[in-house]
């Protein structure tokens, strides 16, 4: 062959290079994404759909474009309802002392790695872990049978010890609603949620503590130098996704504690659109308040991501 036709084989493989074949383990994950996919299409973005209700005066049992366009009209009533106001405050206390206990986890996952009794590690993993699969309904049920104040086990053996002069109530006491409420949402889920930073804990390189260990540093040298700065990313990461849930605080916790006297200082914003959708027939404007809090969230969480960027240089995407 010539050196021309050699220089042109040469081109055109660089030109067009053979294609690449995906090799049987690529397949099997594709294969196994599948499935994955189709359900995060179908209960994902596919309901976005319905978020056509909040421009139309919409009523259950009659086709969506017969029922007359309304424009931004259930906005409008949504941003002028005089109980939004209440409703985004107790959404925003009970979203931002959510953050200022999310340093918990970190601190638990922390004593956990630390404990020199791999069987006491393990037992307090299990039982911490454990009440973030029980329903809300049971731990509403352990509440009520613990702390209500008619037969309240707490108030009996409180009223026998004469530590307290008449029972206590915190079910139903709207000024430490906030409180109790985040106490409990704590309890059930520290465990759960440590279980992230024991992996990024594992996951750090050994070799540190080992250079640590060398250079005198002591159990505190080790977790201030070495595991701290090692869970900052993750810590980082799962803080800026909280940020951009601010507004979702979800629905089964407060439902099941809401009562009358609390109702004030315990109705979020997914209990309120639940009620105005549910309760009160008001489908629009339900999907209205909850097409905005999606919206909003993710404004919140593409800001907090930015930030994140500029001035830590790491970010979720």
């Amino acid at each position: 062959m010539s050196n021309l036709g050699m220089w042109l084989a040469a081109n055109r493989t660089a030109a067009y290079p053979a294609k690449r074949r995906l090799s049987s383990g690529q397949k099997t994950l594709i294969a196994m994404a599948v499935p994955c996919v189709i359900a995060l299409v179908l209960f994902s973005y596919l309901p976005l759909l319905g978020w056509s209700i909040a421009f139309f005066h919409y009523k259950p049992g009659l086709r969506l474009f017969e029922t007359g366009f309304a424009g931004f009209k259930y906005f409008r009533m949504a941003f002028n309802d005089p109980e939004i106001l209440p409703v985004l405050r107790n959404t925003l206390m009970m979203s931002f002392m959510g953050l200022l206990v999310s340093p918990l986890a970190v601190i638990f996952a922390i004593f956990l790695q630390e404990l020199r009794s791999k069987k006491l590690q393990k037992f307090i993993q299990t039982t911490t872990t454990l009440p973030n699969f029980i329903s809300w309904v049971l731990v509403y049920a352990i509440c009520y049978f613990m702390l209500s104040s008619g037969d309240g086990l707490v108030n009996k053996l409180l009223l026998q010890l004469h530590i307290i002069e008449r029972p206590l109530n915190p079910l139903a006491n709207p000024d430490i609603v906030w409180i109790f409420q985040t106490a409990i949402s704590v309890w059930k889920g520290l465990g759960f949620a440590a279980i992230v930073y024991i992996a990024a804990i594992v996951g750090i390189d050994q070799d540190q503590y080992d250079a640590a260990a060398v250079d005198g540093a002591g159990r505190f040298g080790k977790i201030r130098h070495i595991t701290v700065p090692g869970l900052i990313p993750t810590f980082i990461t799962l803080l800026l996704l909280n940020i951009g849930s601010l507004l979702n605080n979800g629905f089964e916790q407060y439902y099941l504690f809401n009562n009358g006297l609390v109702q004030s200082n315990i109705q979020v914003l997914d209990l309120y659109v639940y009620r105005i959708g549910i309760t009160q027939n008001n489908f629009p404007m339900s999907t209205a308040i909850g097409m905005t809090k999606t919206l909003v969230s993710i404004a919140l969480l593409m800001t907090a991501n930015t930030l994140s960027r500029k001035l830590r240089d790491q970010s979720i995407f």
